[in-house]
């Protein structure tokens, strides 16, 4: 049985949970989430813990159960205390600044670039060289910090580049570099 799918998920005060034909909202102090689930996994909404099971042993249920469990606490964890994602800007000259909502990269184009925030993710540019991606949402949250570091991934010849706080890019040796 799935380790992760068998434990119970405790839902902390100020949170509601509605479980409507495999429908889930999750509301809390910080927002709403809602969600549909798969029809063959058992999800029961008890007083102050949420449990999820499966039917069977089939390989179909298995792999929805830890899933699953996943999510639902991701929700819950989210409308509590909401996720963040840190990017840093590695290189001479690259700078982000937030205008309005918005953040304006500059990363060695010719041009800046500016990303606008998806409903529900705000954007925090603490120095001139961090962005934090917040949300309630751990899946857009995410996903709005990989399409803020796809406008410059990091290069692994200098290391140059948008990456994610304590990734550690693989380094290659230059041509220079090479021994006979």
């Amino acid at each position: 049985m799935s380790r992760i799918g068998r434990k119970p998920i405790a839902v902390p005060g100020g949170v509601t949970v509605n479980l409507d034909n495999l429908v889930l909202t999750v509301k809390g102090p910080k927002g709403t989430l809602t969600r549909q689930f798969h029809k063959e996994v058992i999800i029961k909404v008890e007083a102050n813990e949420i449990v999820v099971e499966r039917p069977s042993e089939n390989k179909l249920h298995r792999s929805l159960h830890g899933t699953t469990r996943s999510l639902i606490s991701n929700m819950v964890n989210g409308v509590t205390e909401g996720f963040a994602r840190n990017l840093e800007l590695v290189g001479v000259g690259y700078r982000a600044s937030k205008s309005g909502d918005k953040i304006v990269l500059n990363v060695g184009y010719s041009h800046p670039v500016e990303i606008t925030p998806e409903p529900g993710i705000e954007f925090d540019v603490p120095s001139n060289t961090k962005i934090t991606v917040r949300g309630i949402d751990k899946e857009r949250v995410g996903a709005m910090a990989a399409q803020i570091r796809s406008v410059r991934e990091p290069e692994p010849y200098k290391g140059k580049g948008i990456k994610y706080e304590g990734e550690r890019i693989i380094r290659k040796e230059g041509k220079a570099g090479k021994k006979k």
